[in-house]
């Protein structure tokens, strides 16, 4: 068997780039974004398509509008849990893993306080985007390379979010990382595994007013599976309280 390695080329476009570029670069970000989901052609973006075709917007925005789609939305924050979306952001966004559990909960709890465009735009307004993929370039997968100020643990983390060329990110809803990151340890590169799995539990500790007492205030534990999560995290948000922190449990 051969070595595991990413297909990621970088793709990069230049301001006089030819038709047949733009057209490469297009079809680089959806594969990206869209985490190699086939595209129908109805689905296309065609007035950012134009945008970026005519100079109005950058391949930067490009990726925003891609981000920000229905498209998006739908196949990757409102069919999964909020750790898996939050690993999916980072694997189409910025091109490698989550680092620890404190990026992890950074982003769920933007996502839930802020909202979704914020989730978004804090990737691809970061200095980490700005200094990798600047204005012109598509992102592409650095995990399986040494990055200057990460961890070396994404080196293996990378290859748990991509599993290879034919791998879509929409054929797995659950998170692939939750208990690497939580427990800081690295991730066992292996063969995608077969048959069915017991879902993962997990904990949310949330710092919020007692429904009974809404002066006082005190954490709280809610135990839920990884199905539930999505259901729960909103209870919680529309309650007033504040999520300090969500591992998973054996």
């Amino acid at each position: 068997m051969g070595t595991l390695a990413l297909d990621s080329p970088k793709v990069e476009l230049w301001q006089y780039g030819s038709t047949d570029e733009l057209q490469i670069a297009i079809r680089a970000v959806y594969k990206q974004i869209l985490g190699n989901a086939h595209l129908m052609e109805s689905e296309r973006l065609n007035s950012a398509e134009s945008q970026l075709c005519d100079r109005s917007i950058t391949v930067r925005e490009f990726v925003r509008v891609v981000a920000k789609s229905e498209i998006y939305r739908a196949r990757f924050f409102e069919s999964s849990a909020p750790y898996r979306f939050v690993e999916l952001n980072f694997k189409h966004l910025l091109g490698r893993a989550p680092q620890d559990q404190t990026e992890i909960s950074e982003h769920i709890r933007r996502c839930i306080e802020d909202g979704y465009d914020a989730e978004i735009d804090s990737y691809i307004d970061s200095v980490e985007y700005q200094t990798a993929f600047g204005d012109n370039i598509v992102p592409y997968f650095r995990g399986n390379n040494s990055q200057t100020g990460q961890k070396q643990v994404a080196y293996n983390r990378i290859f748990q979010l991509v599993r290879g060329a034919a791998e879509s990110s929409s054929n797995n809803k659950n998170s692939q990382l939750v208990y690497a990151v939580a427990t800081n340890s690295a991730s066992k590169i292996s063969a995608p595994a077969s048959g069915g799995s017991t879902e993962k539990r997990f904990k949310i500790v949330v710092q919020g007013s007692k429904f009974d007492c809404p002066r006082r205030r005190s954490n709280s534990e809610y135990i839920v599976s990884g199905s539930k999560m999505t259901p729960q995290i909103q209870r919680i948000n529309r309650s007033g309280g504040k999520i300090v922190s969500i591992t998973e449990i054996a």
